[in-house]
């Protein structure tokens, strides 16, 4: 049962559904119509801390793109930003401040190629805009679009908007488990939502209510697993 559940606790595909919102409703609002091209700005810039959910928030726009049959591209950094992304409707690209300069010439006839023909440019960043390390021209036409701070979950923003996750996913937490899962896991988005997402999974395959002996099983096999990994993991 271990084994399973360690199985089971693989992180969903990042979507909107499955974002923990917090102080982010304006953005998680606004996305769509970003992707839809239903606005007239020719993107978005999100920027925050690491671990915000930027990225989360970058294949959730790919995900809404494919669903609306639009050609969109992805680049998880921005030097592999080519010119076959030239006929997209949407290019996305993580880590945009990381650019050099070669890749920041590349981004800027892309974004000016996108806007001419309607075509929308969605990348993240961890510095805002003003302080952002690129070329002037760049930066300028970045701040043409949408801009906003994805700001993550403060401690006590957690319990609220995991009880508000389980309820959208047609399940209920109690206040004793959301406090084991916070005080025993890991407190990062990406790592709760696949704990949530495990113990719903956990809960339907074996019958039982999500409970706190529920979850401390789940974690306790978690924790054996890569005991076990680290065992059988030979050292250079």
């Amino acid at each position: 049962m271990e084994q399973l559940v360690f199985e089971l606790a693989d992180p969903e595909p990042p979507r909107l559904a499955n974002f923990l919102v917090g102080r982010n409703a304006e953005l998680v609002a606004i996305l769509p119509s970003v992707v839809a091209a239903t606005r007239s700005e020719p993107g978005l810039l999100v920027w925050g801390a690491p671990g915000a959910g930027k990225t989360h928030l970058l294949h959730a726009s790919m995900a809404l793109a494919r669903e609306r049959g639009a050609a969109a591209r992805m680049f998880p950094e921005p030097e592999a930003v080519d010119a076959s992304s030239a006929a997209a409707e949407i290019v996305v690209i993580d880590r945009i401040d990381e650019a050099r300069a070669d890749a920041a010439g590349r981004i800027f006839t892309l974004f000016n190629a996108l806007k001419e023909r309607g075509g929308r440019l969605i990348a993240a960043s961890r510095t805002p805009l003003g302080l952002l390390p690129l070329r002037e021209d760049l930066r300028t036409r970045l701040g043409w679009g949408l801009v906003y701070e994805v700001l993550p979950l403060a401690d006590d923003e957690k319990p609220a908007a995991l009880a508000a996750y389980a309820r959208q996913r047609g399940f209920s937490l109690s206040a004793d488990v959301i406090d084991y899962l916070l005080r025993h896991g890991r407190r990062d988005m990406q790592s709760l939502l696949g704990a949530l997402a495990a113990l719903d999974r956990v809960s339907l395959a074996t019958k039982r209510p999500i409970t706190v002996p529920l979850l401390k099983g789940w974690l306790q096999g978690e924790l054996e697993w890569m005991k076990a990994e680290s065992r059988a993991t030979p050292r250079g």
